[in-house]
């Protein structure tokens, strides 16, 4: 189980986008890194070929390291730790995440 998942509201902890959070759209778990909507953006030169006509330079978004972000807390908006705690619900055990400094559970 992972920490961070996909539909995540994260905070970018370092790099030139720090501070800035975003939903993340895909995460990468074998190279733990993770896709996050409108940031690390980057440019791509892309050639002429017979597929594409027309060169072009396309802004693509870049994965970000998943130890540089962290999940955006709904209570007040800062960022949290998570931790993996078990609860009991209708008779089932399960494994959720919850944010260390507030408590909030993420499912």
């Amino acid at each position: 189980m992972r920490k961070i998942r996909k539909g995540d509201e994260v905070m970018v902890l370092r790099g030139r986008d720090r501070g800035r959070t975003g939903k993340v759209l895909e995460v990468d778990p074998g190279a733990a890194r993770a896709v996050v909507e409108g940031l690390n953006q980057v440019k791509k030169h892309q050639r002429r070929t017979t597929k594409n006509p027309k060169s072009e330079i396309k802004t693509i978004l870049a994965p970000i390291p998943m130890c540089a972000l962290a999940i955006v807390s709904k209570k007040d908006g800062k960022p949290v730790r998570v931790r993996f705690e078990t609860r009991e619900t209708g008779g089932k055990t399960r494994k959720v995440r919850v944010a260390v400094r507030t408590g909030e559970v993420f499912e």
